[in-house]
């Protein structure tokens, strides 16, 4: 039977041989990888392009402050010169 020092010792084997194993499978994987690249002529753009119906719509005002100027879409907590208030009247 093995006691904690062998123990350790064969974890400490082990574990350099999964990291060598594991950078060789990386190296492989990125030759493999540039290779169908270049094969067939993939831009970052063709990766990584955005999705659609993911981005964010700025939407338009809804209120506006006749004193200051100052607008809320009416998104999110009023603000304070409309909270309390009948939004109606400051309709844009």
């Amino acid at each position: 039977m093995s006691n904690y020092e062998d123990l350790i010792k064969q974890r400490e084997i082990l574990d350099q041989q999964i990291q060598t194993i594991k950078e060789n499978e990386k190296i492989a994987a990125v030759q493999t990888i540039k290779a169908l690249i270049e094969k067939h002529h993939i831009t970052a753009s063709d990766l990584f392009s955005k999705k659609p119906g993911n981005t964010s719509k700025k939407v338009p005002a809804k209120y506006r402050n006749p004193a200051s100027g100052e607008t809320w879409t009416g998104r999110g907590k009023a603000p304070v010169w409309i909270a309390g208030k009948q939004r109606d009247s400051f309709l844009i």
